[in-house]
C-alpha cells in the first residue's frame, strides 16, 4: 500500500509541474510559400481529375460487362473512387479537424 501512495504522490507532484494553460498559436503561413500553395492546388485538381476518369472507366466496364452478366463486380470500384473524391475534396477540413482547429 505504501508503494501505491508513493506513486500517487509522485504523479500529483508531476501534474503540478505541468502548466495549466498550454499555448496554442494560430498557424501562420511562412513568407515565400505561395508557390507551394499553387502546387497543392494543382495536385488536388489532378487527383480529382483522376478520380473522375476512374469513375468513367468503371462505368464503361460495367456497361461492357453487363452484357456478359458480370456488371455488378465494379460497384466496389465505384465506391472506392467516390471515397477518394470525398477524401480529396475534404482534405483541408479533415486535417483541421484532426489537429483540433
Amino acid at each position: 500500500m505504501a508503494v501505491l501512495d508513493t506513486i500517487l504522490t509522485a504523479s500529483n507532484d508531476l501534474a503540478a509541474l505541468i502548466p495549466a494553460q498550454i499555448p496554442d498559436p494560430a498557424p501562420v503561413q511562412p513568407p515565400g510559400t505561395e508557390g507551394f500553395l499553387s502546387i497543392m492546388g494543382w495536385a488536388k485538381w489532378v487527383a480529382l481529375a483522376l478520380c473522375i476518369m476512374g469513375l468513367v472507366a468503371a462505368g464503361a466496364m460495367m456497361s461492357w460487362q453487363s452484357r456478359r452478366g458480370e456488371g455488378g463486380e465494379h460497384v466496389g470500384k465505384i465506391g472506392m473512387a467516390l471515397g477518394g473524391v470525398i477524401v480529396i475534396s475534404a482534405a483541408g477540413a479533415l486535417v483541421g479537424f484532426l489537429m483540433g482547429a
